[in-house]
């Protein structure tokens, strides 16, 4: 299998997006793949089938993710899939995952199957906490969005894949390999995450040449496309607890030695530590190329920290965008806080929770330690309490990238796909474990000043950028599913 290097990739869609060269003929579209007010068969279908994906609360610790996969399951009979051919299962009543396959051509230059894969669990919502006017499980389209809890992270993706069953059974496509969609449970830090419990439980279903999952997704500047780009790596999620007790008493006799005083200081230390910068070949990659698209002063900046990455005076441009910033270094801070048990005694214990997204090159212990070292209180107590083993980066097969590539310039122009490591976890990571490469890509833009919503208020996707990733998804899958990717 022919591999492009991360700096190799760099330089060629560099090139490509600087050289000017003219697209061959029949390269841009050459109508709208999106009209408003205007949607074709299959967009319609998508779009009731995204709709009913958000109106079922599948929040990971509240809803009903198993009604989901239900759902989808009935969606992939109506589109012609053997029941044979569908699975339902997980391993809990409210935790099940839904995996569909397409049948391919088989034969002996086969290859094992494409795996489509996207979550259905989505973080917690409360109506509440959204505008007045919004309600996070009513599917609501206003202004050119789909707002509701998922329409980005990730029922576009899930919806998208279902509804190109449907077309491409209509149309009568049969890949040369199989096509497996599996719309997975508890990925949003669940307790019983629906691709962990499928790889060890069911590895068969899952087992596939490679993967395309979330983490990707194309960037929008004043309306305008950008870039694309791949997921190759992701930062490992782990959570520490610090932790002070003591012997407690009366408050009306306080003492230097208090729990909360203690854990009071020791978060200070954490939240104005800063890690040390980092690069790998996936980050310099992305910087090297989004230096590019960006303004003079941080394209400016972007090169000299990819050609040092101890200048500090680009390390300072560089990092003023918190984007960025957690993409260069281990990032922690305090997601919870609890501690004394009366309000007229002293408190016998306190507690916080720091959540950190840990650069791939480090490790748990690795930053255990350094809080030990910056908090310097042997009362504090530095707790590993949940830990992710980290992944190595999915080399970028041309037999891949080219496709992503073509089918962007058909759609988009003559934009650059960049590669891109999430500074967030997504479900990747445990087929890249099992030696499996997994690219996050979706075709889905956004502007990420007005559209970084996930997991927030107000979750949205733009109208005609679900319909571009659903286009794009489209193309994409028939493509890596009519040629042999290695094993």
């Amino acid at each position: 299998m022919n591999r492009l290097s991360f700096a190799a990739l760099a330089a060629s869609t560099a090139l490509a997006a600087t050289s000017g060269v003219a697209l061959p003929a029949g390269a841009q579209q050459k109508s709208p793949i999106y009209t408003p007010g205007q949607l074709t068969p299959n967009q319609q279908l998508a779009r009731d089938i995204y709709k009913e994906l958000v109106e079922i609360n599948t929040g990971v610790e509240t809803g009903d993710i198993t009604a989901a996969a239900q759902a989808m399951a009935k969606r992939f009979r109506e589109a012609g899939i053997p029941e044979s051919d569908i699975f339902v299962g997980g391993p809990q009543p409210k935790k099940h995952n839904v995996v569909a396959r397409i049948r391919g051509k088989g034969g002996p230059n086969a290859g094992k199957p494409l795996l489509l894969l996207a979550h259905i669990d989505v973080v917690e919502a409360l109506k509440a906490d959204w505008s007045p006017d919004l309600d996070p499980f009513v599917f609501t389209e206003r202004d050119g969005y789909y707002y509701g809890r998922g329409t980005a992270d990730d029922k576009a993706m899930a919806s998208i894949f279902v509804a190109n069953v449907f077309r491409m059974k209509q149309e009568g496509f049969v890949p040369d390999r199989d096509i497996i969609i599996a719309l997975t449970a508890d990925e949003e830090s669940g307790p019983f995450n629906g691709v962990d419990w499928l790889t060890k439980s069911h590895r068969d279903l899952v087992d596939a040449a490679l993967v395309v999952n979330e983490g990707g997704g194309g960037t929008l500047r004043d309306g305008k496309h950008l870039f694309n780009s791949v997921q190759a790596a992701e930062k490992i999620t782990t959570n520490f607890t610090l932790r002070v007790t003591n012997r407690g008493g009366h408050s009306s006799v306080p003492r230097d030695d208090n729990a909360i005083t203690s854990l009071a200081d020791a978060l200070s230390k954490v939240g104005r530590f800063k890690f040390p910068v980092q690069l790998n070949e996936v980050t310099r990659a992305f910087f090297a190329q989004t230096a590019n698209l960006e303004t003079p002063e941080m394209g400016k900046a972007m090169k000299a920290l990819v050609a040092n990455s101890n200048d500090a005076a680009a390390i300072a441009v560089v990092t003023r965008d918190p984007r960025y910033n957690s993409m260069l270094r281990t990032s922690c801070v305090a997601t919870g806080l609890s501690g004394g048990h009366a309000s007229n005694a002293l408190p016998q214990l306190a507690e916080a929770n720091i959540n950190c997204r840990i650069y791939p090159t480090s490790n748990a212990e690795e930053v255990k330690a350094t809080f030990e070292k910056v908090i310097a209180d042997t009362t504090v107590h530095v707790v590993i309490r949940t830990q992710r083993p980290s992944t190595p980066a999915t080399a970028l097969a041309r037999e891949v990238m080219g496709p992503v590539e073509r089918i962007t310039r058909e759609l988009w122009g003559n934009i650059p796909v960049i590669p891109t490591m999430s500074t967030g976890a997504t479900d990747s990571r445990f087929f890249r474990a099992l030696g499996i490469p997994a690219y996050g890509v979706s075709g889905l833009f956004s502007d990420p000043s007005v559209d970084a919503r996930a997991h927030g208020r107000d979750e949205r996707m733009g109208v005609r950028s679900y319909f571009e990733g659903q286009e794009f998804l489209y193309r994409l899958t028939k493509a890596l599913a009519s040629s042999t990717v290695a094993q």
